[in-house]
């Protein structure tokens, strides 16, 4: 009889234990980081893009641009390098999104088709390197032994984007806009040894409308009113960037600097946006 009641006490001094944690933990809630509580961007919801007909499209043109993230208009997408409790920078969104949620897929870059996905191993091993070297223990008796030295991803790297996007005219609404069908991070490559700059690496595509489920919901900082934050999703769907054309569509598909160098080349790039410019106006002067 005493081993059933002994039981029994140990269970109701468990229950009351767990229950003054519990009343601890809703007593002593976190300091709030701020004078008042952010509800709004992280319960915002992606807004779809208007039905489109086949039929309503009455001019569309497919353009390919660099956003080089070393403008000042653009430097929001790449700070803060290392995350803050509010802010993270594009690129580690990205391969949060990748890697930890698996929330969004990435796609090779030898195509921008988005039919050839990557998987999760192939998108942590860009930017790592492995070395195999021999180092001396510092402590007697002083043997060589080998290591792999790894390096790590670093997302500082990261300072070029590229973005294909379809301009359409669509008569239904009476409204000439780009939709953005891709992104893609460009990555800097240097020298592991000299630390001299080798090229650029297109590290993987994206889906846009698949990312805006994850950009929706992180802050970006507004350098033009400090008190309204802005979202990575509203950076791109207004046009809060600067960008340079590299190509558009075209009989050979070549990129602008296979056929023209320069200042030519972005001479060609700007008349490329004159041109969308000069479309609407004249649809409206006709």
């Amino acid at each position: 009889m005493k081993k059933p009641a002994f039981i029994i006490i140990f269970a109701v001094v468990l229950l009351a234990l767990g229950w003054q944690s519990s009343q601890a933990q809703v007593l002593s809630p976190t300091p709030r980081d701020g004078v008042y509580d952010k509800i709004h961007y992280p319960n915002r919801r992606v807004v779809p893009y208007s039905f489109l007909r086949e039929a309503d499209v009455m001019f569309a043109r497919r353009i390919w641009r660099k956003i080089d993230l070393r403008e000042k208009i653009n430097q929001p997408l790449y700070y803060p390098t290392v995350p803050t409790n509010q802010r993270k920078n594009l690129i580690t969104l990205l391969m949060d999104a990748l890697l930890t949620e698996q929330s969004i897929k990435a796609y090779t870059t030898d195509l921008d088709d988005f039919r050839a996905e990557m998987t999760s191993a192939e998108v942590a091993n860009i930017g790592v390197s492995r070395d195999s070297q021999q180092l001396q223990r510092p402590y007697p008796p002083y043997d060589w032994y080998d290591t792999v030295l790894v390096t790590t991803f670093d997302p500082t790297n990261v300072k070029t984007y590229k973005i294909k996007e379809d301009w359409i005219f669509d008569k239904q609404r009476s409204v000439l806009e780009p939709r953005i069908i891709g992104i893609c991070p460009v990555m800097n490559v240097y020298d592991k040894n000299t630390g001299e700059f080798r090229g650029f690496q297109d590290m993987y595509w994206l889906y846009f409308p698949e990312v805006r489920k994850v950009l929706i919901n992180e802050e970006v900082y507004n350098p033009y009113n400090f008190g309204q934050r802005l979202t990575y999703d509203d950076v791109f769907m207004k046009r809060q960037f600067s960008s340079l054309i590299y190509k558009v569509d075209n009989t050979y598909d070549r990129r602008i600097d296979e056929y023209i160098k320069g200042i030519d080349a972005l001479l060609e790039a700007e008349d490329i946006k004159t041109q969308l410019k000069d479309f609407e106006h004249n649809l409206w002067e006709q």
